[in-house]
């Protein structure tokens, strides 16, 4: 029995035992607020996994509504967006903006673009290249290297890949992250679910076993931020609802605490990504296990960008 996207939106009723909420069989394991029963595996799911420097790990400033100890952290996609005059607006919008200083900021242009941004963007905010080979480089075309990020300067580098059902395809992506981290770089593994896996209740087996792939080629968790991307929600303007996100971030931290350590669980820092804009992140940034957000779209906007960075006040103490 599976429960439709529509009807979790729109905030339906959890059906009777055995249930699904569109995420998981309800299963009383996990701590007071959220549950859940290993499954199958998924059949192909996009998974990405994007570089981010390791002094972004610093210890958060006046926020408490967080249950891991690590900082906020916002990152801006601009995927393949841009001109040169575009992006020359882009960049002084956010150098005129005000940020609030206790979040981790960056974005990532494309790839053309990141000398000119890397000339003229303020260093408040960091940069990051998207895309990398699985190694030093070679005959690839159309690829990027980790060397060459991590040789490039201070900015950062951005992996993008193809999660698969084939083990060999997984092991490829864990690969990227483990190089990316032996060059100096962090890394952002970026997990989710499509709609009918979701709508199945596989979303957790899905996301569980993206983070296997994972586990089992870093060799430490110290710079790897996790971003929970559901497929569904990326750039359609659909967007999962806070207690939809909390909901698998606190069992993604929760699987953290089992199969890595309770160390680990509570320092890495796992983001939410998937249509995020200034009007729904306040609400999403409430939410305990929202460390913080992966922008799309929205982060092509200055001001707009800005008002999702800032959102880390709806974490902190009220005056």
């Amino acid at each position: 029995m599976a429960t439709s996207l529509t009807a979790q939106i729109s905030g339906g009723t959890q059906p009777s035992a055995p249930s699904f909420s569109g995420l998981r069989r309800i299963c009383p394991k996990l701590d007071a607020a959220v549950s859940f029963s290993h499954q199958s595996f998924l059949n192909r799911v996009n998974s990405s996994i994007r570089l981010v420097s390791s002094s972004s790990h610093r210890s958060p400033r006046g926020v408490v509504a967080m249950a891991g100890s690590g900082k906020f952290f916002v990152g801006g996609n601009w995927k393949c967006n841009g001109t040169k005059d575009s992006i020359a607006k882009l960049v002084s919008d956010l150098n005129s903006a005000t940020l609030e200083a206790d979040v981790d900021v960056v974005v990532s242009p494309p790839f053309v673009y990141i000398d000119q941004v890397k000339s003229s963007l303020t260093d408040r905010i960091e940069i990051s290249g998207q895309n990398s080979w699985v190694g030093k480089g070679g005959a690839f075309t159309a690829w990027n290297s980790s060397k060459t990020s991590a040789a490039s300067g201070s900015f950062l580098g951005i992996l993008k890949g193809d999660m698969s059902s084939e083990k060999r395809m997984r092991s490829f992506i864990g690969k990227k992250a483990a190089y990316a981290l032996s060059e100096g770089l962090g890394v952002i593994a970026c997990i989710g679910e499509k709609l009918e896996e979701r709508e199945a209740g596989k979303t957790f087996d899905v996301c569980f076993e993206q983070m296997k792939a994972f586990a089992d080629a870093v060799p430490s968790w110290d710079n790897v931020v996790v971003a929970y991307e559901p497929v569904w929600a990326i750039g359609t303007g659909k967007v999962a609802s806070p207690q939809q996100a909390q909901e698998v971030h606190v069992a993604v931290r929760d699987w953290l605490k089992k199969n890595v350590s309770e160390e680990v669980a509570s320092k890495t820092r796992i983001i939410y990504g998937g249509s995020v804009n200034g009007g729904n992140c306040a609400e999403l940034a409430k939410q305990e296990d929202i460390d913080g957000f992966l922008v799309g779209g929205a982060s092509l906007k200055g001001p707009e960008f800005a008002t999702i960075v800032n959102s880390v006040t709806s974490k902190k103490v009220a005056a």
